[in-house]
């Protein structure tokens, strides 16, 4: 499955926030769709708390290989940690289809 290509039409079609805080908050306030974050971020610790908290609230969430092209794939010129998408927009079917596939 290319998560980076979920969260490109999400943003373009939906709403996503970006970043590990912005993240974390939606994860909290029940409010994300999908949670994905990188695995080569430094500490591990920055996202390691994502998936515990997704497991809780039975949100999906996945890894993916690069904070860069995380980063490219929101939008952004930056790496970013982690994105959480918040209305899924075009992608919204696939999104639906993750449901009890976490990892």
């Amino acid at each position: 499955m290319d998560f980076y290509n979920i969260i490109e039409r999400a943003r373009k079609t939906g709403k996503v926030d970006k970043g590990t805080n912005e993240v974390t908050k939606a994860i909290e306030l029940g409010v994300a769709k999908l949670v994905v974050y990188a695995e080569d971020v430094e500490p591990k610790e920055i996202v390691a708390h994502l998936s515990i908290l997704c497991k809780e609230k039975g949100i999906p969430c996945h890894s993916v290989d690069s904070k860069k092209k995380l980063g490219i794939a929101v939008g952004i010129g930056v790496n970013t940690s982690s994105v959480a998408v918040i209305n899924g927009g075009d992608a919204e079917k696939e999104i639906a289809g993750l449901k009890g596939k976490a990892n």
